[in-house]
């Protein structure tokens, strides 16, 4: 018996949660998975990043292979696509980025983050109090929730006991109120 015939027998035995004989399968296998990867992927320490996506779809997918059938050649599909995966991923992240030779400098400037309209400017806390004590509950409660406690949706939906999709139109009704009561304020 050869070495990928061992593989075949002891994915099977694999499969009906043997875990010696799939721990040997997986040291058995692994110069066979190094060698596919390392003819495509020549940066030592990426083609072992992508050895180790290898074998975790080896074990995820352990369940797909049949026992009358080779292993090494449903192996090699998995390394394969593994490696292609990680190739097209790096292709795509190498047609996004820019080379460039200085990075450019920014200063801050008089008046950079600013509001220059006194009518959009807001410092008086009272105000808002004032404006927010007068929406609904509802209204009121995912104000504070969402703008003034930055909780996410879902952490205000527990807190309040109010469905995610009511917490929206509330903040967007609570909003719209506040804007036209601070606006006939400023009046």
């Amino acid at each position: 018996m050869d070495d990928e015939d061992s593989w075949s027998e002891w994915m099977a035995q694999a499969q009906n949660g043997d875990g010696q004989a799939y721990q040997s399968l997986l040291l058995a296998i692994l110069p066979r998975v190094r060698a596919i990867v390392g003819r495509r992927v020549s940066d030592p320490t990426r083609a072992e990043d992508v050895v180790q996506e290898v074998l975790l779809s080896v074990h995820k997918n352990r369940h797909t292979y049949d026992p009358k059938l080779k292993f090494a050649p449903w192996l090699h599909i998995i390394a394969q696509r593994r490696t292609l995966d990680y190739l097209r991923k790096i292709y795509r992240q190498g047609a996004r980025e820019v080379l460039v030779d200085e990075y450019p400098e920014t200063f801050m400037v008089d008046g950079a983050n600013t509001i220059e309209d006194e009518a959009l400017a807001f410092d008086d806390i009272d105000r808002l109090k004032a404006a927010m004590d007068k929406l609904p509950p509802g209204q009121r409660q995912a104000v504070n929730f969402l703008k003034l406690q930055e909780m996410s949706l879902k952490e205000a939906s527990a807190a309040s006991g109010m469905t995610v999709a009511s917490l929206k139109v509330s903040m967007h009704r609570g909003l719209k109120a506040l804007r036209a009561e601070m606006a006939e304020e400023g009046e």
